[in-house]
């Protein structure tokens, strides 16, 4: 009987812990069945993320082409050094960090501190290593049997032009995203798609990326084939460059070249701009000279630096409006004889000046233009004729046609950063009348749109009526270089009719070839345009204007209209300064470089055709493009050489006879006025051959002949001999006659009459 509860409590105790192990398990169980099914997915990611270590590994950027697939950015392969301090030997710290940081101009103590952290196995040393430095290390690397460097593949950006087309193209910043420009605008397209490198990790949680590690390939960008030529944008910017130069000007120049039939942007510069391959670095000479006499670090130093930097950067052909002046009468013009507020036969009379209200409104000639028609008001650029067709037309049609023409809404061009215009609301003309709001809008004054717009515009004027879309990127590769798409010329809206534009067009060739753009004048085109001077009424101080913006638009040809060009001068420091003789004389040469380039032939005259040959004027201490303008109404080339602002020496010289077409050489600073070219070989060449080689070469063919035109005539001799060293843009005389064969000559001296021709070349 004693032994019962004894016996009851053991099995009590048996019960409990069976319970007990049945209720630890059961919590076991459940606590398994939570890690491994409901939160399963979290602790096995977590698990990988302790193990492995995943690096990104850039994609190759697409290439960015002109039209003609010139590579103007391109990325390249390079190398990134690393360090696995891990893996490095004590004794070997110091040659690493010796030979490091000479090679990738590194500080050397950063190189020992990366050095010194043995927990680590992965420490970036430099990226964007060229190819010469990266062999180097790799050679050091073997001949001094250096363990834990480790050269990884990397990827730059490369400008192979400089700072050509700058202010479109933009740049990338350090991690390969594009930062402005183009390379921002498209970013997605050009970037593609990174790679990954995952790698594992030891047992104490040290990355072994050289052990143990799987690279996933990353996927190239696309590819962009601009709408702008390599050709026409140089040409564009070595005239800005040149004009930047000879007039002082200080806020920048633009240029831009259009096709007004499709609205494609051939060309557009900002001058001065800047280096994508060192964007931070200034290159404005008036901010460098301004940078130099602050101190260096300070807070004025830091905070200008940085607002001349975003400045070069930006570009001003679409982010900078302006008062765009006279040139804006073209689309007042349109509107009026598309509205048929006014005839061709419409009179009015310039006095010299306006009254509009309590305002005098003079006009750029003193004493006034007197009696006029609808013709003259536009070739003399009136602004009294103008402001009587602003009335004339009223507050609701001129508004109409602002509209029509896009001045009231962005381009849509395929760039960041485009600036709105800034104008008066039809409510504003409205509010007084007569209205110096429209009073002053007619002529281009006190409102502001940007250059794309403008040029957008008078293209519109031209073309048939039609606006366009103006863009940059004609086509988008894949990586592989199939084209995946196109864009295809976009018509907005018809803003006047066929007739009106043709009118148009003809009207503008008279401010060329009779008024105020005869500057712009080439011989054997015929070209359009329209000048514009324009007040920075803004920056007024007392109420007296300080600051202008000079431009002049031209187009050709005027039967055919093919290509616009734009062209302003951002304050020029010079007094009495117009776009007619300023602007105009670039915008001449511009076209007289881009025509012949597009394939638009020149159509003599009869009297042109008959001058065979041309005395050369007097040009020294003209500007280049004021005697480059001389020159382009005589029928001559013109070669400027130099950087300077004034024509220091001229070759042929004044009063020197050269055959039409020939070229001058206009030096423009001390160095350039000393060079000596070496003069061609050209015996055994016909005269289109020699006459092609040494116009190349900058010299000026003068024929000797019977008859040129005879065949089999070849260069027999020449003057200077093919080798000696004469000035650029001198003559050279050479003396043609029929080769032997095509004279009865036998086979024996034709060869030894070639043997020493190829003795002479």
């Amino acid at each position: 009987m004693a032994q019962a509860p004894a016996a009851k409590m053991k099995f009590r105790i048996k019960v409990l812990m069976t319970l007990m192990m049945v209720i630890g398990f059961g919590v076991l169980i459940g606590r398994l069945f939570y890690l491994q099914v409901v939160t399963g997915d979290f602790y096995r990611q977590r698990a990988v993320d302790q193990q492995m270590v995943s690096t990104t590994v850039d994609a190759k950027r697409g290439t960015i082409y002109d039209r003609n697939m010139q590579p103007l950015a391109q990325s390249a392969t390079v190398s990134k050094a690393i360090l696995s301090p891990a893996q490095v030997k004590e004794e070997q710290v110091d040659l690493i960090a010796d030979s490091l940081s000479e090679i990738l101009d590194v500080d050397r103590q950063t190189i020992v501190d990366k050095c010194a952290n043995k927990d680590r196995y992965y420490e970036v040393v430099k990226t964007k290593v060229e190819q010469p430095q990266a062999d180097e290390i790799t050679r050091l690397i073997e001949e001094e049997g250096i363990s834990g460097v480790y050269m990884e593949e990397d990827v730059k950006r490369y400008y192979p032009y400089g700072n050509f087309a700058s202010t479109v193209l933009g740049f990338t910043n350090s991690d390969n995203v594009g930062a402005y420009g183009i390379e921002a605008y498209y970013n997605k397209t050009l970037s593609g798609t990174p790679g990954v490198v995952v790698t594992a990790k030891n047992s104490v949680g040290l990355d072994m990326p050289f052990s143990y590690q799987q690279m996933y390939e990353p996927q190239d960008g696309g590819s962009l084939v601009l709408t702008i030529d390599e050709v026409i944008q140089h040409f564009v910017e070595k005239h800005l460059e040149t004009g930047v130069v000879e007039h002082d000007v200080r806020n920048r120049a633009v240029g831009i070249v259009m096709d007004v039939q499709t609205g494609e942007v051939l060309a557009m510069a900002t001058k001065p701009d800047f280096d994508p391959n060192d964007p931070y670095t200034l290159l404005d000479e008036n901010k460098i000279a301004q940078l130099e006499e602050m101190t260096e670090g300070s807070e004025e130093y830091n905070q200008f630096l940085q607002e001349a930097q975003f400045e070069q950067w930006r570009n001003k052909a679409i982010s900078d409006p302006y008062e765009p002046g006279s040139v804006f009468k073209i689309v007042t013009a349109s509107g009026a004889l598309e509205s048929k507020t006014v005839s061709l036969n419409s009179t009015f009379y310039c006095s010299g000046s306006i009254q509009v209200a309590n305002r005098k409104i003079s006009c750029w000639k003193a004493g006034g233009h007197g009696a006029q028609n609808f013709a003259d008001i536009i070739k003399n650029s009136c602004n009294p004729g103008f402001i009587t067709v602003g009335q004339m037309e009223g507050p609701d049609i001129f508004y109409e046609y602002f509209d029509n023409f896009g001045l009231t809404e962005l381009t849509g061009i395929d760039l960041p950063g485009e600036a709105e215009s800034i104008y008066h609301s039809l409510s504003e003309f409205k509010a007084h009348d007569p209205s110096v709001e429209l009073a002053s809008s007619s002529f281009g004054q006190t409102f502001k749109v940007t250059p794309i717009q403008m040029i957008t515009a008078a293209s519109a004027a031209v073309n048939g009526g039609r606006l366009m879309q103006p863009y940059v990127v004609g086509q988008v590769l894949d990586a592989d270089g199939n084209v995946v798409k196109t864009t295809e010329p976009t018509v907005k809206r018809q803003v006047i009719s066929q007739e009106t534009s043709k009118q148009m067009a003809l009207l503008l060739e008279k401010v060329v070839t009779e008024g105020s753009g005869s500057r712009a004048a080439i011989p054997g085109y015929r070209i359009g345009g329209k000048t514009g001077t324009s007040e920075k009424i803004d920056q007024q101080e007392n109420g007296t204007t300080t600051e202008y913006v000079l431009s002049f638009m031209g187009f050709a040809p005027v039967d055919d209209p093919q290509v616009a060009v734009l062209v302003l001068l951002d304050e020029p420091q010079l007094n009495n300064g117009y776009g007619s003789t300023i602007a105009a004389p670039i915008v001449g040469a511009i076209l007289n470089d881009i025509l012949p380039y597009l394939g638009i032939e020149p159509e003599y005259t009869a009297e042109q055709a008959a001058d065979q040959e041309v005395q050369v004027p007097y040009l020294v201490n003209y500007t280049p493009h004021d005697a480059q303008s001389v020159l382009t109404g005589l029928g001559l080339k013109t070669r400027i050489m130099g950087e300077g602002g004034l024509v220091l020496k001229q070759i042929p010289g004044a009063a020197e006879k050269i055959p039409s077409g020939g070229t001058v050489i206009l030096y423009t600073d001390e160095a350039s006025a000393a060079a000596l070219t070496e003069v061609p070989a050209v015996t055994g060449l016909n005269p289109e051959q020699a006459n092609r080689m040494l116009l190349n070469s900058g010299f000026t063919l003068q024929i000797v002949s019977e008859d040129v035109e005879a065949q089999g005539t070849v260069a027999v001799s020449q003057e200077p001999a093919a080798g000696d060293l004469a000035e650029p843009g001198s003559v050279v005389t050479v003396t043609f006659a029929q080769r032997p064969e095509d004279t009865g000559q036998t086979a024996g001296e034709s060869e030894t009459s070639q043997t020493e021709q190829q003795t002479g070349q």
